[in-house]
């Protein structure tokens, strides 16, 4: 299964200069957690999670509109391009101990969002062309990876799937 095939296709972004007011408003209006932050090309470059602004202000004492995003986002960046299979994706999360993945396309665009809610939905669907190639065990094992303690810093290196 491609990520094409699962990954939400609407995609809101902050950039970099924005406040992490701003990026907190936009991830309340989308229920979403996560947003990609992209340089002045349209490029991806980082994400913002609510937990970031969170930390970054507590950390700062300052509040969400005095704290830019550039100041709140994690720079190691993990993404996929939508004709990537499923399978790297999981493995991506299950490595970073990640929830959310941008999907880009080759000039580092945003395309979509991929979430281990996406992968679940996939796996439990009751009508239509459903499929069960991720195996319900699979995403067990899947969260729970990404829900363990770590035990050292992960390498977040850039890196897109090919």
């Amino acid at each position: 299964m491609k990520i094409r095939d699962l990954m939400t296709k609407q995609v809101a972004s902050v950039r970099a200069t924005d406040s992490t007011a701003v990026a907190a408003r936009l991830m309340w209006d989308c229920d979403c957690g996560a947003v990609p932050v992209l340089d002045g090309d349209g490029r991806v470059v980082a994400m913002i999670t609510d937990r970031d602004i969170c930390m970054a202000s507590l950390m700062r004492d300052r509040a969400p509109s005095a704290v830019s995003v550039s100041e709140a986002m994690s720079r190691n960046l993990q993404s996929c391009g939508p004709d990537d299979a499923v399978s790297t994706a999981e493995k991506m999360m299950r490595t970073y101990q990640i929830r959310r993945i941008p999907i880009v396309d080759r000039d580092r665009r945003p395309v979509g969002m991929l979430s281990l809610a996406d992968i679940v939905r996939a796996t439990d669907r009751k009508k239509g062309r459903a499929t069960k190639e991720v195996a319900p065990a699979e995403i067990a094992g899947t969260l729970a990876d990404i829900c363990a303690t770590p035990t050292r810093e992960p390498s977040r290196a850039t890196s897109r799937a090919s």
